[in-house]
């Protein structure tokens, strides 16, 4: 390639096909190229030389320049956009990446009704403690609480049943279902799906709106919307013309507010978990929805050893298997044919 001081054709492109720009050995060919043009093509550009590192240099910061501009452009869409340039771009959507939670769980509060709780607190058989809402009524409606210790805390169905905050009319308190564990902050992956999920909120059927606003809802780590629009009962149990959330994480009334605000007009919610909420007119809804219930999977696997296995590879295999699982969503089957793939490792675990 002739030297052209106006451009050395090195720099990145944009076409309708996207950004691209010459890999890194590229450019050092052409830096030679161009080096051994003006100096003459006898010039010794070895790397053990010192103008052959000058040249390589050159090729470097120029392919640094590339990355640093693909990055740029990469970051203007969700799909590519990477850390704090994804977390950013996804503000035009009205959301945020969601940070490090904490453990929740549904509790009945039993008492004088109409019982106002301030700053309230309950502790688990394990001495955990966990917080209630500023404020808490006692309606019947179920409360959702807080763990006071950051991390994956668990908490059994009628563990918590302790009062720390005794309160005139507070009598006893429990939790019918498991609490919710903490998660670590959102990854870039999850804040692309939930941003895919948040287009969905002003879309064209009102069953895509719910399913975007349940996961917007804060400390939502998971859920799972089913539908009848049937005139009677389906195979999963569910009424004629109604709607069934599962929702792992998140407070109860802030789901319940926003089903009755997202579904449409004349369907009604089925669930286990019943919460009454009113409208801007005041009227009361009873809305329901489930929490999911955790169902133990017990896995054995066999394996035959050859030489060069170590116990930390077995351990990693059950790591592996157990990741797997854990990803699957709300209602998913596992499928032995799918175990397969964690279990085998892989070439970089050494498996």
């Amino acid at each position: 390639m002739a030297l052209n001081l106006d451009t050395l054709g090195l720099s990145a492109t944009v076409t309708a096909q996207g950004i691209t720009a010459p890999d890194y050995q590229t450019i050092l060919d052409t830096v030679t190229g161009y080096f051994q043009q003006i100096y003459g093509t006898d010039s010794y550009l070895e790397p053990d030389s010192k103008d052959g590192q000058m040249v390589a240099l050159v090729a470097l910061a120029i392919h640094d320049a590339n990355n640093t501009a693909i990055a740029v452009y990469n970051s203007y869409s969700p799909s590519t956009a990477l850390t704090d340039a994804l977390t950013r771009n996804v503000k035009i959507n009205g959301i945020a990446r969601k940070g490090e939670t904490r453990s929740v769980v549904d509790l009945v509060l039993i008492g004088t009704t109409g019982t106002t709780i301030t700053n309230g607190s309950v502790r688990d058989d394990n001495g955990i403690i966990w917080n209630l809402p500023s404020t808490a009524t006692i309606d019947g409606n179920p409360v959702t609480a807080t763990c006071n210790t950051p991390g994956a805390i668990a908490a059994l169905p009628g563990t918590v049943t302790t009062i720390n905050t005794p309160t005139r009319g507070w009598t006893s308190v429990t939790n019918p279902s498991a609490a919710t564990v903490g998660t670590a902050a959102e990854t870039d992956t999850e804040l692309r799906i939930r941003q895919a999920q948040s287009v969905a909120l002003p879309s064209l059927t009102p069953f895509d709106a719910v399913d975007g606003a349940l996961a917007n809802i804060s400390g939502v780590t998971r859920h799972k919307l089913y539908e009848n629009d049937t005139g009677s009962v389906d195979a999963n149990g569910l009424p004629a013309h109604s709607i069934s959330a599962i929702v792992d994480g998140g407070d109860a009334t802030t789901i319940a507010q926003t089903l009755r605000g997202k579904k449409g007009q004349g369907v009604a919610t089925y669930g286990k978990s019943t919460l009454q909420v009113t409208d801007t007119y005041g009227n009361p809804h009873n809305i329901s929805f489930s929490r999911p219930v955790d169902v133990p999977v017990y896995v054995a696997i066999t394996l035959r050893v050859f030489t060069g296995y170590t116990s930390q590879i077995g351990e990693d295999i059950k790591q592996a298997v157990a990741d797997y699982i854990n990803s699957l969503r709300i209602g998913d089957s596992v499928l032995l044919s799918r175990i397969y793939s964690p279990a085998n490792l892989g070439v970089v675990s050494g498996g």
